[in-house]
This record gives structure tokens, C-alpha cells and sequence, in this order.
């Protein structure tokens, strides 16, 4: 009877200690994911218009302008395309 019930307790400690285990994994796994969204926001931080480079890029724009106004055929080839002014 005691043997049993030792036998018991340690299966329910070993279940709780898996338990643990993987939700510590989960929680490792999420943690990681997250560090790699906060660096991918950072890389593309870098790009963003700030008042400090609003000049440099107003300008940038204006050296190389583009043209979005096109149409594209089934295929994916582009078509017609305005004439940039």
C-alpha cells in the first residue's frame, strides 16, 4: 500500500516536472520569436522618415522620381505605362 502510494507520487511529480519542462520550452520559444520580431522592427526603423532626415529624403525623392501608374496583362507583364512628367 505505501509502495503503491510512493510509486503515486513520484509519477505525479515526474508529470508536473514535464510540465514545467514544456511550458518553459513554450515560453523560450515565444520569448525568441518575439526577440526576432523587436530586430526585424529595428531593421526596418532604419528606413522610416524622422523630422531629422525629412530634407535628405524629400530630396532623395525628388532626384529619382517614379512612376506607379502602369497596368499589368494576365501574365504579369507590365503593359502600359504613363509618361513620367
Amino acid at each position: 500500500m505505501a509502495e503503491r502510494l510512493r510509486k503515486q507520487e513520484e509519477e505525479e511529480k515526474r508529470r508536473k516536472l514535464e510540465i514545467a519542462e514544456k511550458q518553459a520550452r513554450k515560453m523560450e520559444a515565444f520569448v525568441e520569436e518575439k526577440e526576432k520580431e523587436v530586430l526585424q522592427l529595428q531593421e526596418e526603423a532604419k528606413n522610416f522618415i524622422t523630422p531629422e532626415n525629412l530634407e535628405a529624403r524629400i530630396e532623395e525623392c525628388l532626384d529619382n522620381p517614379r512612376n506607379y501608374n502602369f497596368a499589368i496583362n494576365k501574365d504579369g507583364r507590365i503593359v502600359k505605362r504613363t509618361v513620367l512628367s
